[in-house]
C-alpha cells in the first residue's frame, strides 16, 4: 500500500515538473517573439537555428543538451547516476518539442513596436520564472544545464551560482559570437537576455514568497495560549 502511495506521488510530481517544462517552453517562446534576445541558455540554440536550419530552435537545444550532458559524464568521470542521465536526456527532449510547440502556437503573432517586444519580453520572464518555479515543486530532475552546472561546481568547489553566472555569461558571449559573424548584428541575444539573467531569478524568489505566506495563512501556528 505504502509502495502504490509512493509510485502516485512519484507520478503526481513528474506531471508538476511536466507542467512546469511547458510553461517555461511558452516563456522561451514569448522571448523569441519579442526579439530582443532570449534568456541566456537559450540564447545559443537560438542563435544557431537563425544560422543553420538543419534542426529548428528546439532541436537545437536539444543538441545543447546532449552537449551538456556529455560535459557532465566527463567531468564526473563516469561516476555518475545513469538513471538520472537517462531521465536528463528524456526530458530535454521534451524540453525541445515542447518549445518548438510554444513557438508554433504563438507563430500568428507579430510585433512591431518596441514597447510591444519589451512587453512581450517582461511576459517572457515572468512566464519562465513561473515554469522554472514549478519544476521546483515538482522536485523531481533537473534539465541538462542545472545538471552540468552542478556537477562542475561538485568537482571545482566553486558555488552552483557562481557557475550558473559564468555559464550564462558565456552563453550570450557565443551567441553574440555568432550573430555578430552571420548577420552582423545581435539578433539571439539582446538587452532581453541581460534582463532575464537578472530578472527570472528574483522573480522566482517573489513566487517563493507568495507561496509561502499562503501555506502560513492555510497552515497557522497554532496559539499557546489555546493549549
Amino acid at each position: 500500500m505504502k509502495d502504490k502511495k509512493n509510485i502516485k506521488d512519484l507520478v503526481l510530481r513528474y506531471l508538476i515538473f511536466l507542467v512546469g517544462l511547458f510553461i517555461a517552453s511558452i516563456g522561451v517562446a514569448f522571448s523569441t517573439k519579442a526579439e530582443l534576445g532570449t534568456s541566456p541558455v537559450s540564447s545559443v540554440p537560438y542563435s544557431v537555428s537563425l544560422v543553420n536550419h538543419l534542426f529548428s530552435f528546439g532541436g537545437w537545444i536539444n543538441v545543447l543538451s546532449i552537449t551538456q550532458i556529455i560535459i557532465q559524464v566527463i567531468v564526473l568521470k563516469f561516476k555518475c547516476n545513469y538513471v538520472e542521465i537517462a531521465i536528463q536526456t528524456v526530458l530535454a527532449f521534451v524540453y525541445g518539442y515542447l518549445t518548438n510547440l510554444s513557438c508554433y502556437l504563438l507563430s500568428g503573432i507579430n510585433l512591431y513596436s518596441y514597447p510591444a517586444k519589451f512587453t512581450f519580453m517582461i511576459l517572457s520572464c515572468i512566464i519562465l520564472a513561473f515554469g522554472i518555479w514549478i519544476q521546483f515543486k515538482g522536485n523531481v530532475a533537473m534539465l541538462p544545464g542545472e545538471a552540468m552546472n552542478r556537477a562542475i561546481s561538485s568537482v571545482t568547489k566553486f558555488s552552483y551560482e557562481a557557475m550558473k553566472i559564468f555559464f550564462d555569461i558565456l552563453y550570450i558571449i557565443i551567441s553574440a559570437i555568432i550573430c555578430f559573424v552571420a548577420f552582423h548584428k545581435l539578433l539571439g541575444v539582446r538587452e532581453g537576455s541581460i534582463i532575464a539573467a537578472l530578472l527570472v531569478g528574483t522573480i522566482i524568489k517573489f513566487y517563493n514568497m507568495i507561496f509561502d505566506k499562503i501555506a502560513s495563512a492555510k497552515c497557522p501556528e497554532p496559539n499557546p495560549d489555546t493549549l
